[in-house]
């Protein structure tokens, strides 16, 4: 009797114990990606001596509050939640209160933002908004009592101040890119009289606009939206003036091997591989032979490339560029084989005071290819593979990944003013086509490459 008491106790032991375990590991087991809230957007704007930070959110959050000191930092955990994929992570502001926003996940169901202050005495009121979802903090310089929380918000702080000048501080990566030759320099001829200028033009005014649409956390330059010639070592000085993060080349390739084709990507170094020696003569309207006397006078260049880390980072913007055009080209037109990262010296890279890269996005001297970048639908999957590309290495995916992307939707076709007027000699056909995009690319059966 007393052996089958112990076994009942033994057995209920058991079970309570089991039962316990599966209710731990229930209880474990993270919320479903699905069930957090995303943070989508931050912006901020200045009236006065008020610093106004919104942050879009998806649905309702909870938030606690922490601050730190030397140096001087106010963060906040929002709780149940996560970071929408291509938000921006930071944001100089350096007004004399405020220096820097910055976001993370700090672990995986908690998203943090931490206010980088330039000076201890201010005061900050956080409070909730809803239609839409977002959390509003103001920062002011303190004036008396001190800085408190959690007020309910007024019905005027339901939208920015008229006057307020929004996001007139928000610091973002500038993009230039480039498209080659134009006006008197039509760039090679394909087969049937096929213009690069024109081809590339076209790519570059649909990457801009991919990028605007997708990724807008970038401000995008041309050096040219119309068909207008701007020297080469100008390019790279537009660039420059507009202390740009990255710059990129487009151009269609060329050679008299008719039967060369693909796709690659090029960064500035000095080559002796006779290939990329071709296509960077042509490219700056040199013959091989003056490419190589050249060589000498180069070696400064490149050691101060060096010296600044823009090579290392030239190489990463090109490997996420050929990746993406790789993925999305040669995916969907296996016939466009991916040649890869290459280097070679062209004179448009050349003074570029940032990481700079040129894509040549296919032969137009293959028959095949050339009507392939006649095609409205190839010309924005290329351009849609640049964007992606371009995107990829500013939020510094892993180097070795190769995405895959859908087909693009047709962007909507608009005149977009040019930006670098000094350099128009003249006003184009292109200007007032823009609308229609078959009137863009001209054919010029008279010259070949």
């Amino acid at each position: 009797m007393a052996k089958r008491t112990l076994q009942k106790h033994i057995k209920h032991i058991s079970l309570t114990f089991h039962c316990l375990l599966l209710l731990s590991v229930f209880l474990t087991i993270p919320a479903k990606a699905e069930e957090l809230s995303e943070v989508r957007a931050l912006r901020h704007w200045s009236t006065g001596d008020t610093i106004r930070i919104v942050i879009d959110l998806s649905s309702s959050i909870e938030f606690t509050k922490g601050r730190l000191s030397n140096p001087e930092r106010l963060f906040f955990d929002i709780k149940g939640s996560r970071l929408q994929r291509g938000i921006q992570l930071n944001y100089n502001i350096g007004d004399g209160l405020l220096k820097m926003i910055r976001l993370g996940q700090f672990n995986s169901n908690t998203v943090r933002i931490v206010f980088d202050m330039e000076r201890s005495d201010y005061d900050y009121k956080a409070f909730m908004l809803e239609d839409p979802m977002r959390l509003v903090v103001d920062f002011t310089t303190k004036s008396g009592g001190g800085g408190t929380v959690q007020e309910k918000p007024k019905e005027q702080d339901k939208e920015p101040p008229a006057g307020a000048r929004t996001e007139a501080r928000l610091i973002k990566k500038k993009i230039v890119i480039d498209a080659g030759h134009g006006g008197h320099d039509p760039g090679a001829v394909g087969p049937s009289g096929l213009y690069e200028k024109d081809v590339v033009l076209d790519i570059a005014l649909k990457t801009k606009e991919h990028l605007a649409k997708r990724h807008p956390q970038y401000e995008v330059h041309l050096t040219r939206e119309r068909d207008v010639f701007i020297p080469l070592d100008k390019r790279a000085q537009i660039a420059n003036s507009l202390n740009a993060d990255l710059f990129v080349s487009v151009h269609a390739n060329a050679s008299t091997n008719r039967l060369a084709r693909g796709i690659e990507t090029y960064l500035l170094n000095w080559t002796d591989d006779e290939e990329a020696l071709r296509v960077a003569a042509r490219e700056n309207a040199i013959s091989i032979k003056q490419m190589r006397e050249m060589k000498n006078e180069v070696g400064i260049i490149l050691t101060s490339l060096e010296r600044e880390s823009k090579r290392d980072e030239s190489v990463k913007a090109a490997g996420y560029v050929q990746n993406a055009l790789a993925a999305s080209i040669t995916t969907d037109y296996p016939e466009v084989p991916n040649l890869g990262v290459k280097q070679a010296l062209f004179y448009v890279l050349v003074g570029a005071k940032m990481p700079s890269i040129l894509a040549e996005v296919a032969f137009i001297s293959n028959k095949e290819e050339e009507k392939l970048l006649s095609s409205e639908d190839f010309r924005n999957r290329l351009a849609y593979s640049l964007a992606e590309g371009i995107n990829g290495y500013f939020m510094n995916l892993p180097a070795e990944r190769v995405a895959r992307y859908s087909k693009p939707v047709l962007p909507e076709k608009k005149v977009i003013k040019a930006e670098v007027a000094k350099y128009e000699n003249k006003k184009t056909p292109l200007a007032n086509t823009k609308k229609n995009p078959k009137k863009i690319i001209r054919k010029s059966p008279a010259k070949r490459v």
